[in-house]
């Protein structure tokens, strides 16, 4: 999927996180008609969507807590290996496959349930599709399929750039056009829908809408940056003429889908909220269009905000901030790179900063892909494009580079036991040992018979499965164990 951008255009990545608009009816907590995929439930035996190619002295092993979210439980990257060594002496066996709709993300892991969110054609029009797989087999259990209408403004896929989120019984997803969907996570019935495009006057972002949810003591809460009403007549992707209404992070009840509360001055991007210790209490951090905000969940209260944000039209932040005790790393990749702050329940201060006036000397310039903490030190891929890219490794406390591969390629990256898995975006894999004096690679495979461009979502590993995810092709591959 190539496409040519006009000048300054928006590049392909950022468009990960890293489905489709539905016809809602009322307002919030609303249900509106959901339909079976023709594939549903009473189909799926001998279903020619998955090819399960288990190896029967390769059974599934389990992690302890799965994979439920974008970047997994703790929105580090860290896979749930249960304490598993892997052996990398050989390429991973497949266990199975999953022919995929429109889409760039990965989806999430609970138990032996792996939940995939995409977007298919049928007779009935553009559906965006839900589907529970079994992790050891591959078989589809359910899948719920919603009419959707969404039209991207470059010719990108129209389908989910974020992941679902699982929590207990229920499942929530948040589609490209604003759908945000509360599921029974036995049989993926719906329980409640917003449109929240509609209801909260979102003019369409570049791509839609790339963020994940965040489930929190009982809410949903979910990056929607509204606007007011004079503003829903301006052309899409006008931002620089779009007015922020209050609902930078607006939070739903879990049980109904009414809204508890709404907070932010600001437009959205395509990163997702996440939760950080300040002191004693939980904030939720989102990093918006313009700025990092931090927010008190229990009201909706914002405590500060810091601003992190280009000033292209043509920019977005989509990468997570990630997080370590009371300190704050932030990273952009179109003109002023990263910065680390220390947090306080009232401020965020500056611990250092790349050079806004030179990007040549920036240490990480994050995409769409977040960096991971390793012993005090980051590894990630920073730069917009190729062959402006690199996979490389700063000091956290201090933002000193300590390498970069030269390889040129952008990639995504998960952490496998010991080891960090790097997911270039034409298919081919790295197994780095985390190393802060040098590159070390300990295996490499070419997955290109596998999976192909682009493969922008990041690996996730559960117990001793590891899946991944192409065009049109989720692969759940086999790793092999230690003894």
């Amino acid at each position: 999927m190539h496409h040519s951008l006009p000048r300054r255009g928006l590049p392909a990545g950022i468009v990960l996180f890293l489905a489709l608009t539905v016809a809602c009816e009322g307002q919030n907590g609303t249900q509106a008609q959901d339909k079976p995929d023709a594939l549903g439930p009473a189909q799926v035996q001998g279903d020619t969507e998955t090819s399960a190619t288990v190896r029967a002295e390769m059974p599934l092993i389990q992690g302890d807590s799965g994979w439920p979210r974008l970047l997994g439980k703790d929105f580090d990257g860290v896979g749930d290996t249960g304490g598993l060594e892997f052996d990398w002496s050989s390429r991973p066996e497949v266990a199975w496959q999953l022919q995929v709709g429109e889409g760039y993300g990965l989806g999430s892991v609970v138990g032996d349930r792996y939940y995939q969110f995409d977007a298919i054609a049928s007779s009935r029009g553009g559906e965006e599709r839900l589907r529970a797989i079994d992790l050891e087999s591959g078989d589809v259990i359910w899948s719920q399929v919603r009419p959707m209408r969404y039209r991207d403004m470059y010719g990108y896929e129209s389908g989910p750039r974020g992941t679902p989120t699982v929590a207990g019984d229920r499942i929530v997803t948040f589609g490209v056009a604003g759908d945000l969907c509360c599921r029974d996570r036995s049989d993926g019935e719906l329980i409640w829908s917003v449109d929240t495009n509609a209801v909260y006057g979102v003019v369409q972002n570049f791509f839609g809408v790339g963020s994940s949810p965040l489930i929190l003591d009982g809410k949903v809460i979910v990056a929607v940056g509204g606007s007011p009403s004079e503003d829903q007549r301006l052309p899409p992707g006008r931002l620089d003429r779009v007015a922020p209404d209050g609902s930078a992070l607006v939070a739903f009840d879990l049980q109904n889908g009414k809204e508890l509360w709404r907070c932010g001055d600001e437009l959205a991007s395509y990163s997702s909220p996440r939760t950080m210790q300040i002191g004693a209490e939980t904030a939720v951090l989102y990093f918006a269009r313009d700025s990092l905000i931090a927010v008190d969940p229990r009201h909706g209260k914002l405590l500060w905000s810091f601003a992190h944000g280009a000033e292209l039209l043509e920019s977005v932040n989509a990468a997570i901030p990630v997080v370590s005790g009371d300190q704050i790393f932030l990273s952009e990749c179109y003109e002023i790179g990263s910065v680390l702050l220390s947090a306080t329940r009232e401020k965020a201060s500056v611990v250092w900063q790349d050079d806004v006036n030179n990007r040549r000397k920036q240490v990480m310039r994050a995409h769409w892909s977040t960096p991971l903490l390793v012993d005090g030190y980051l590894y990630g891929c920073s730069g917009r494009n190729n062959p402006d890219s690199d996979f490389r490794c700063i000091e956290f406390a201090t933002g000193k580079l300590q390498w970069n591969d030269g390889r040129r390629i952008r990639s995504s990256c998960a952490l496998a036991g010991e080891h960090l898995v790097v997911l270039e975006e034409r298919g081919e894999m790295q197994i780095v040992r985390p190393d802060p004096a040098e590159l070390d690679v300990v295996a490499e495979y070419d997955l290109s018979d596998l999976i192909r461009y682009p493969c922008w979502a990041a690996p996730i590993i559960v117990g001793n499965r590891m899946l991944l995810r192409g065009d049109s092709k989720v692969v759940c591959l086999a790793l092999t164990t230690k003894s």
